[in-house]
């Protein structure tokens, strides 16, 4: 039934030049570009890199007998968009697949939608597969291995990497649980075979599902998208499939193609609010969901006091009236007893600082007895308890939505939004859902989704954005490049839950937050570290240690900005407490990186010895390391043959070591 697409792609990847270089080879770029064209421009409808059925017919079989329109465009200087419009004469089913590649980046992506341009509803469309291709290994090959991580399910394995072989009649179905598309799996997958790489990632905020199924053969079959779809379109009606990406390498270093796609992420796809780089942040908070405005504005002051200089004021859930359970969402006016005047004073009282605000909300659920689920109930499906959501595919409850939160966030002096998702909606996208409508809810709700955030965008272009669902549970690509995770997971303040979670999410996505406890340790402050961090301390308190939280903060500052570099990882991935861990971070334009190495508690080796990557073997650099404070100086050959020698007698300890190029 599946249709085969054999990328003979193997003869092309033996002629390329190995290099160390981050940057992409002028092979790759030339791979990715003629997979486009193979793919996503011909005219050969077997080549395209999706699939459905239509009326019980694969879309293999049918696709060839419908009118093809092809056409293109250039976006930019470094962006060719495609689409193929295939237009069946006898339903007036209308597929579009439209793609982007890239010139300076070996990357290809694509999203297919399905309208029906008739008077009448279509046949069944089901089974859509916005991902459907074949790779095809070489005989003298090694065999295919997928690396992949856990998602976020507020566990110390959070963002867990793994690593499975696909030999010879294996297939692996990974997914995700309940409708939160990082819930289980992350859809971010890196597969190597031979001298040959390929990063696959699929973008649907809701429930997904991919299989890599190996033949007995040399080919490993691929398909992915949106876990369920069995429906008929109304007249006019169109639908999307999740977006898919591609990034094609020199198989011969995954590490390097995984730094190629961090480049691309900080490029191309990270947010830029203002027009502007999204900044590193360190913010506080006020200490309970339940605080008011008093509470909030004395913390506040009592920042400002102890020279403690923080970038945003967070004003997590609970805000609005709610009964002491922040749970009680659905009624958005902030509580009146406790924000007399609003939030508006908690944001005066922050700009007067020179901090701005960061206020949550979790729109898209509303609860037995709030006003949403009192006053508008046709806007709201699923189950009565515990709660219901709000239809994001209704158009009067959409323009509700938005011009709700943006009266909020204007009339409350409101810097930053946030977006919680504290709860599985999947039982809820199919709950009583038609037989011959089987996924269309779902659709209608990741498509909602992204537009509410789209128009709240535009009305506030210089504001950033949060994403977050019970920590990391929605940072798909399309919600990263809206708003970044400022949360990385729920399980937050640890030590080797806090290694391990960057240690695993590094490598994907260049930009996200954890909880710091500002007055822990170092150990615990440095195993925290991330491009943001959020802190709740009693500024009221005469007792706390604030020159050491003023030490860490302007430590903070000065590491911080290494973390847009290339990340290694430089030992193993461990959650025992045996071991030493370590990484580095690496800025080859500008000569300068960062070190950091934990001894656990439980390790009984006082020094550990790390080669370092990326640096020029021919040139100087001083070391320092921040505790010492005593600089050395190695040629880049001792640092990446010989390696750095770390030493730390205490353990737990942390270790925290920059280098720069001697000019």
């Amino acid at each position: 039934m599946w249709k085969r697409i054999i990328v003979t792609i193997g003869l092309i990847f033996s002629l390329w030049n190995w290099s160390m270089a981050v940057s992409p080879t002028s092979q790759e770029q030339q791979i990715a570009q003629q997979w486009a064209i193979n793919h996503l421009a011909s005219a050969s409808v077997s080549s395209v890199p999706f699939s459905f059925l239509y009326d019980g017919k694969p879309s293999s079989e049918i696709l060839s007998k419908w009118k093809l329109e092809k056409s293109q465009k250039r976006l930019d200087a470094n962006r060719l968009s495609r689409t193929l419009i295939f237009n069946d004469p006898d339903t007036a089913l209308q597929v579009r697949c439209e793609s982007v590649e890239y010139a300076d980046y070996p990357v290809v992506e694509w999203t297919a939608y399905f309208k029906n341009s008739g008077q009448e509803d279509t046949p069944i469309l089901e089974n859509i597969q916005a991902l459907d291709i074949s790779l095809q290994r070489d005989k003298d090959d090694a065999e295919f291995v997928l690396y992949h991580n856990q998602g976020s399910m507020t566990t110390s394995q959070d963002f867990q990497p793994f690593t499975t072989p696909l030999p010879p009649a294996k297939e692996l179905l990974i997914g995700t649980f309940g409708g939160r598309p990082m819930n289980v799996n992350m859809p971010y997958f890196n597969l190597q075979w031979g001298k040959q790489g390929l990063i696959v990632v699929l973008s649907w905020v809701g429930q997904w599902s991919a299989t890599f199924n190996r033949d007995a053969g040399s080919a490993l079959h691929i398909i992915g998208g949106q876990e369920k779809t069995y429906f008929k379109l109304h007249p006019s009606e169109e639908v999307r499939t999740p977006l898919v990406v591609l990034q094609f390498y020199d198989g011969a270093d995954r590490v390097r193609a995984q730094n190629i796609w961090r480049r691309w992420m900080i490029d191309l796809n990270l947010p830029r609010p203002g027009g502007k780089p999204f900044p590193p942040i360190i913010s506080a908070s006020s200490l309970s969901f339940y605080d008011g405005a008093h509470e909030e504005i004395t913390i506040l002051q009592g920042c400002a006091a102890r020279g403690l200089k923080f970038d945003y004021w967070w004003r997590d859930a609970g805000w609005y009236p709610c009964e002491n359970n922040w749970w009680f969402t659905g009624t958005w006016v902030a509580d009146p007893s406790r924000y007399p005047r609003g939030l508006r004073e908690v944001a005066d009282a922050a700009h007067a600082q020179g901090l701005k605000l960061t206020v949550w909300f979790e729109p898209e659920r509303a609860v037995p007895g709030s006003w949403l689920y009192r006053n508008h109930p046709e806007w709201l499906y699923g189950p009565n308890e515990p709660a219901r959501l709000i239809d994001l595919g209704n158009p009067d409850a959409f323009r509700w939505l938005v011009d709700t939160i943006d009266k909020l966030i204007v009339e409350n002096g409101i810097d930053m939004y946030r977006q919680d998702y504290n709860f599985d909606p999947l039982e809820y996208w199919r709950y009583e859902e038609p037989q011959d409508r089987q996924g269309i809810t779902e659709i209608r709700q990741v498509a909602g989704l992204l537009a509410f955030w789209d128009e709240l965008k535009k009305r506030h272009p210089n504001m950033p954005f949060d994403s977050c669902a019970s920590g990391g549970q929605r940072n798909v690509l399309e919600m990263m490049r809206r708003g970044v995770p400022l949360s990385k997971s729920d399980l937050a303040g640890g030590t080797i839950s806090s290694q391990c979670q960057l240690y695993g999410l590094a490598p994907w996505l260049p930009y996200f937050g954890a909880g710091c406890p500002m007055t822990g340790s170092r150990y615990v402050q440095r195993s925290n570290m991330a491009p943001w961090i959020g802190t709740a301390e009693d500024t009221r308190k005469d007792t706390l240690d604030y020159a050491d939280m003023r030490r860490f903060m302007a430590e903070w500052r000065r590491i911080i900005p290494y973390y847009w570099g290339d990340f290694y990882p430089l030992t193993p991935y461990s959650l025992e407490e045996t071991v030493w861990m370590a990484w580095q971070f690496d800025m080859p334009e500008k000569g300068a990186g960062l070190v950091q190495a934990f001894r656990r508690a439980e390790n009984s080796e006082e020094s550990q010895t790390y080669k370092l990557q990326g640096l020029n073997p021919d040139a100087n650099y001083i070391v320092t390391d921040l505790d010492m404070n005593q600089p050395q100086k190695f040629t880049g050959r001792d640092l990446l043959e010989t390696g750095l020698l770390l030493t730390a007698k205490e353990k737990p300890t942390a270790l925290v070591i920059t280098y720069e190029l001697v000019k």
